[in-house]
């Protein structure tokens, strides 16, 4: 007799606690097979990157070299390096594309990966973690399944790599260790920056010099732009500009917007200093901004930097100069909010709040002027950014503005992100608990076209996209001493920070929230921003931390007012208890573990009643029947669930109902009851997959599949493992099937 059903295979059916139903075998199996899972992302493979230009000239030894690195890369099945350096604007990226487009793209069938690391660097450092984050997305792996630590990204980046040859490019590459967290198993890292990395070297990188174009390139290209131009004059304006295609690019573009005047008239203004080369400060500012930066210097050597690194620093500042100064007064503000904006991207949305008018043309003019960038990326709305060298001189100029004027904006800025995060996690997260009022400001005030987003998945899409500016947000606000808009933004963004594991950015940002809820005489937000840093240290395993916080947290809870602070404070610390007796080996110490918990969620539990908060209710509840189950009270556990599923119910959260049906499951495993373990789990992996919890899912056909195999019921283990490969693969995790021969 099967311990699933009755000696028969047809259909049993038996009342099990939460609704759920015992059937046979057969049509457990047959049920499973049913299950709707989302289908698989298109197969086609990334292309990242920018595009290749049309106009290119000269590069030839360039290219050769890195057509003949790839090529004997390429034959070698171990990954391979190359490095291209040269001072910023040269040309490196486009290279490498011009490259890609020719050679490099056949070579390297499975897709091509692309990240500019300023986009993620922050006081020198870059968030790899999120490097690997949006790498995965790319390869199609599911967002549920995005673990949160920097480890467990490079191994699941690793893994879904491993069978593809990859072309990952990777611009403004400071140190070797941010190279290599980002070679792929099989294919070829190419990466750009200022400096060459003698480890990197040493590792067997090949190296590839960008110098500026020489007078014969540079003319070419002029006159490439410009046919009319001639050639001695041409020259002139070569070597006025040293040589750097974005400074020529730029002077070009200027003439072209101007036809009144003559290649004649910009060597001649240029010649005479009539727009200036900026002062000391500028100067200074810009040869940062295209050599060395971020510390580099310890790791560089040779390829960049010296009197013809300043010379052409100076040339560049001289051409922003002149072509800054011809642009309309919109545009101007325009160039000076981006020398303002804390990050490096702008939506149109964002400058309008800021006050900047006629957006579209502004931008349309900086696009044109080859002062900003359209930024490739599949998110909307568009964003723009100015290129590194450029922003650099944008913020040097915007020194030169009133600093009143400065912090009004900066202001602006703030609140724009404060508002907009704030609708973003009401929508992510409903109706949790917040300390902070609902923003002022409707969320359709913040977008002049169209709302920001619409829905709790386009809001954390948002979210996502604006995470780099955001943390950059709440730096400039703390450095402000604006800490009620720190404090906000870091409670707003626990929606994105639990929901897409970016622990490293919750831990940082907490830091800063704790520090203004001191300034404020907070004690609630203080125990509020103590407890979401502990959360993020939790899950990152550093379990001392997070007690350290919430000892400091507990500290307070005389001087809160709401109970529920107490309560999150109760939840964590029982959490940190459940953790700690899993990696405890005697059964005794997880025992004593189990019972701290279930007295810790207990007390949680009771400071959500007396509210009342309904879903912390539930989630308490939850709580507590995981640590009767890890206590061996199975029993208890059962009662537990039972009321806060009714209470989930009657309340519409169904969200919880899949954890509650699993944490049900494991009650009836310790029982003896497979039976009704498998019908819980059912229950568990049906709910799952009509709300698209696919982890949820995967734990939920995991678990099946286990007791199926204690069972012996073989048609339910191969159903559960069929569909556990179905989801895996839909959701990105293993790569399709060949197709047949």
């Amino acid at each position: 007799m099967s311990s699933l059903g009755t000696d028969g295979g047809g259909a049993t059916y038996n009342s099990v606690s939460g609704d759920a139903v015992v059937v046979g075998p057969l049509l457990m199996a047959q049920h499973i097979e049913g299950i709707q899972l989302p289908p698989a992302a298109p197969a086609a493979p990334p292309c990242q990157g920018p595009p290749p230009t049309r106009v290119f000239v000269n590069r030839t030894e360039e290219l050769a070299g890195l057509r003949d690195a790839a090529l004997a890369l390429a034959a070698d099945p171990e990954p391979g390096v190359v490095m291209v350096v040269g001072v910023g604007g040269v040309g490196k990226t486009q290279l490498v594309a011009q490259a890609v487009r020719r050679e490099l793209a056949q070579l390297f069938p499975d897709g091509r990966l692309y990240v500019d690391l300023e986009d993620h660097r922050r006081d020198g450092a870059v968030d790899l973690a999120a490097v690997l984050g949006g790498f995965l997305r790319a390869l199609g792996v599911h967002k549920d399944y995005v673990p949160g630590r920097l480890a467990e990204r490079t191994a699941l980046f690793r893994s879904v790599a491993a069978p593809l040859r990859l072309l990952v490019k990777v611009d403004n590459v400071q140190h070797a260790p941010e190279a290599r967290a980002l070679v792929p198993p099989q294919g070829l890292l190419v990466v750009t920056g200022r400096r060459a990395l003698p480890s990197l070297l040493m590792d067997g990188a090949v190296l590839i010099d960008v110098a500026p174009l020489d007078d014969r390139a540079g003319t070419e290209l002029v006159r490439r732009w410009y046919a009319d131009a001639d050639e001695g004059t041409a020259t002139d304006v070569v070597r006025l500009c040293a040589g750097h295609p974005l400074a020529l690019r730029a002077a070009v573009e200027w003439l072209a917007a101007r036809p009144q005047l003559t290649l004649d008239d910009v060597v001649r203004d240029l010649t005479a200093g009539r727009y200036g080369t900026g002062d000391d400060g500028a100067r200074e500012a810009m040869g940062v901004a295209m050599g060395a930066s971020g510390g580099a210097a310890q790791d560089g050597v040779g390829a960049s930097g010296g009197p013809a690194q300043d010379g052409v620093g100076e040339a560049v500042d001289a051409v922003l100069d002149a072509v800054v100064a011809e642009v309309s007064d919109d545009t101007r503000h325009l160039y000076d909010l981006f020398g303002v904006l804390p990050g490096t991207t702008a939506t149109a949305d964002l400058l309008r709040a800021v006050g900047a008018t006629r957006v579209d043309a502004g931008l349309g003019e900086l696009l044109s002027s080859r002062l900003a960038v359209l930024v490739e990326s599949a998110d909307r709305p568009q964003r723009y950014r100015l290129h590194d060298v450029v922003r650099a001189h944008a913020r040097q100029c915007a020194r030169a503005l009133p600093e009143e004027r400065r912090r009004s904006l900066l202001r602006l800025v703030v609140d724009f992100y404060a508002d907009a995060a704030a609708h973003g996690d009401a929508l992510v997260l409903g109706a949790r608990f917040r300390i902070q009022p609902p923003p002022v400001r409707p969320l359709a005030e913040l977008g002049a076209q169209r709302a920001l987003f619409t829905g709790g998945a386009d809001a954390l899409e948002w979210l996502d996209a604006e995470r780099d500016n955001l943390q950059a947000v709440i730096r400039v606000a703390a450095d402000e001493g604006w800490h009620q808009e720190v404090w906000q933004l870091c409670e707003s963004l626990w929606a994105l920070y639990h929901s897409r594991k970016h622990l490293a950015d919750c831990v940082e940002s907490g830091l800063l929230g704790i520090e203004a809820a001191q300034h404020e005489a907070r004690p609630d937000v203080e125990i509020r921003m103590r407890n979401q840093v502990a959360r993020a240290a939790y899950e990152l395993g550093d379990l001392d931390r997070a007690e350290a916080q919430l000892d400091a947290a507990a500290g307070l809870l005389e001087l809160a007012g709401d109970p529920r602070l107490s309560g999150v404070v109760w939840e964590s610390r029982g959490l940190i208890a459940l953790a700690r007796g899993r990696s405890e080996e005697s059964p005794h110490a997880m025992g004593e573990r189990a019972e701290e918990a279930r007295q810790l969620f207990e007390r949680a539990l009771a400071a959500n009643r007396a509210v009342p908060d309904r879903h912390g209710v539930v989630v308490q509840s939850y709580n507590v029947a995981q640590a009767l189950v890890a206590g061996e009270r199975w029993t208890d556990a059962l009662g537990v669930l039972d009321e806060a599923a009714e209470v989930a119910r009657t309340t519409g959260d169904e969200p919880m109902l899949p954890r509650i049906d699993l944490v049900r499951a494991q009650s009836f495993v310790g029982l003896g009851s497979l039976d009704r373990a498998v019908a819980a789990t059912v229950a568990a992996a049906d709910r799952a997959a009509s709300l698209k919890q696919f982890a949820k899912l995967d734990q939920a056909l995991e678990l099946l599949a286990a007791l199926a195999d204690r069972a012996e019921d073989r048609p339910l283990r191969a159903a559960c493992e069929e569909k556990l490969r179905e989801l895996r693969r839909n959701m990105g995790l293993e790569p399709p099937a060949a197709p047949p021969a």
